[in-house]
């Protein structure tokens, strides 16, 4: 007689699995998002700890300047930005009234052409902005003077950070000792896979980062929009979000111009500029300079996201993909899990994707048509 279970009862027991260790996660996400972000921004300093590590630097100094070239860097930007919505904040009365003027404007605009002068939106509006507006600064002035519990979960990363950066060989060899010997050339290769892709995608993002705050601050310096610099740079960061980032800091930036502005002109100039962005994101920066480390199908990390938003909020929707590009290269390492690292991967779709490799053949492939035919 056959001991082995119906494929009913295996479901059965892989579903309450799921749902065990989602339920695990969830309960315990203040203990745990900390840690993952921690490991993010190990990868992201290794190459440099290595580096000083490799020029006869003492591992405990390299660890510890590496941290506080991040710490001073991360400073300086939130001073900046900091700095920036204080001056914006200080103009706050000035912003309400043009914007309960605008929706007076939008009101008889509606009025006029729709024939409808029901007004009940027009207060919806006018509350909630005059509640934002009037509760605005005390919300800046609480995301940077934090609670005690949010200033543990920073103060306790760079204690992280030290940590996984000094016992990273430690790790490595514990991991090492845990498998068989005919399975520690493909664990060594396992471990430098990942280590390459995280720190690739840490640093991939960054960049992207980098490149929307100038593109962004630019575009709305050019549009003539009030604190241009700002927006584009909190727009930008919100990136650091896959997908969904670059939407939602549009979404912000043409809600504050029609709003704020003096004409409906600018937020339709900020609705192009924010289209062209998502666009050269989307498309572009992401696919060419991140994509391309972490070669994740893009239906997956959406899925990802929607579900680490549900279950993390925003750190899980920061942290969710390079950790499913961990579980790639897991699945696409051990044999009997190459076809979900083929469902995860970007193999199958890759030549309809706009990336700089596929631009170079189509243009190649071009160029020696024309030539054949002359």
């Amino acid at each position: 007689m056959s001991n082995e279970q119906p494929l009913r009862v295996k479901f059965v027991y892989f579903l309450l699995a799921i749902i065990l260790f989602i339920y695990a996660i969830t309960a315990a996400k203040d203990f745990l998002y900390p840690i993952a972000l921690a490991i993010l921004i190990s990868y992201l300093l290794y190459p440099l700890a290595n580096y000083l590590e490799k020029h006869k630097f003492p591992r405990i100094m390299t660890i510890i300047i590496s941290i506080l070239f991040a710490i001073i860097i991360i400073s300086v930007a939130a001073f900046f930005i900091y700095k920036r919505i204080e001056v914006m904040v200080g103009d706050f009365p000035t912003l309400k009234k043009q914007a309960l003027k605008n929706i007076d404007t939008l009101q008889s605009s509606i009025e006029s052409l729709f024939n409808i002068s029901d007004n009940t939106i027009e207060q919806f509006l006018k509350i909630r902005i005059v509640s934002f507006f009037e509760e605005g600064g005390n919300f800046f002035n609480k995301l940077f003077t934090a609670t005690a519990g949010t200033i543990f979960k920073i103060g306790i990363l760079p204690v992280y950070v030290f940590l996984f950066l000094f016992y990273r060989t430690k790790f490595a060899h514990f991991i090492l000792m845990m498998v068989s010997n005919d399975k520690r050339l493909i664990t060594v290769k396992i471990l430098r896979d990942i280590s390459q892709i995280a720190a690739k995608y840490m640093g991939g993002v960054l960049t992207v980062v980098l490149i929307l705050c100038f593109v962004n601050s630019a575009g709305l310096l050019l549009i003539g929009l009030k604190y241009a610099i700002v927006l584009g740079i909190i727009s930008a960061i919100f990136t650091f979000i896959p997908y969904f980032g670059t939407i939602i800091g549009g979404t912000m930036t043409f809600a504050f111009a029609l709003l704020t502005a003096d004409s409906p002109t600018y937020a339709l100039k900020v609705m192009a500029l924010y289209i062209i962005v998502i666009f050269l994101e989307h498309n572009i920066l992401t696919p060419n300079i991140v994509g391309g480390n972490v070669r994740v199908n893009p239906f997956i990390i959406i899925l990802s996201l929607i579900i680490a938003a549900i279950v993390w909020g925003i750190p899980g929707m920061i942290i969710i993909v390079p950790f499913i590009a961990i579980l790639k290269i897991l699945t696409l390492n051990l044999p009997g899990l190459r076809p979900y690292s083929f469902l995860l991967g970007i193999r199958g779709a890759r030549r309809h994707a706009i990336y700089i490799p596929t631009i170079k053949e189509l243009l190649s492939r071009k160029k020696k048509e024309m030539d054949d035919n002359d």
